[in-house]
């Protein structure tokens, strides 16, 4: 699924795009892509001439492949988001889900292999609070501090276990 952000009054404007010539006309400062299929991947190469690596979100990975710089300057970083699976019997552990960002040209771009709730946090408050959002990295810096709030909440209700 691939779905595209854009700034609206100071805020998150979502869009879900199907097919190259829906991106033609939207300017996001990101792109979510969340299991994306081939064509997308090549939507995405053809609109915004960024490659999605074929192994953006593998488990395993050298450490010198969580950040990079390449030389038309996408900056890629590897992080693992943690999922609380729930509380009551039978609930999975919690446990991380890999995710690809490339900043490029004042755009992020994420990829991964399913829904977050991190992710939908960042969704909801960028949509109702006016201008906690200005561009590209404030996506990807509220994305990490919203993490570094779940799993803390996360941890607390392990502990209280």
């Amino acid at each position: 699924m691939l779905n595209v952000f854009t700034l609206a009054n100071g805020r998150l404007f979502q869009e879900e795009i199907d097919s190259l010539e829906g991106l033609a006309d939207v300017h996001p400062i990101w792109v979510d892509l969340e299991s994306p299929t081939a064509d997308e991947k090549n939507w995405i190469n053809e609109r915004f001439g960024v490659n999605i690596p074929s192994d953006a979100v593998d488990d395993d990975i050298e450490e010198s492949a969580r950040f990079y710089e390449e030389d038309n300057g996408e900056l890629h970083i590897r992080s693992d988001f943690l999922i609380d699976a729930g509380d009551g019997p039978g609930a999975e552990p919690a446990r991380n889900v890999r995710v690809a960002f490339i900043l490029f040209q004042n755009v992020l771009f994420s990829i991964h292999g399913e829904d977050l709730p991190v992710f939908r946090l960042l969704r909801l408050r960028a949509r109702r609070i006016p201008a906690l959002i200005d561009d590209a990295k404030d996506v990807l810096l509220k994305l990490y501090d919203a993490d570094a709030e779940y799993s803390a909440d996360t941890l607390e209700g392990i502990y209280d276990e």
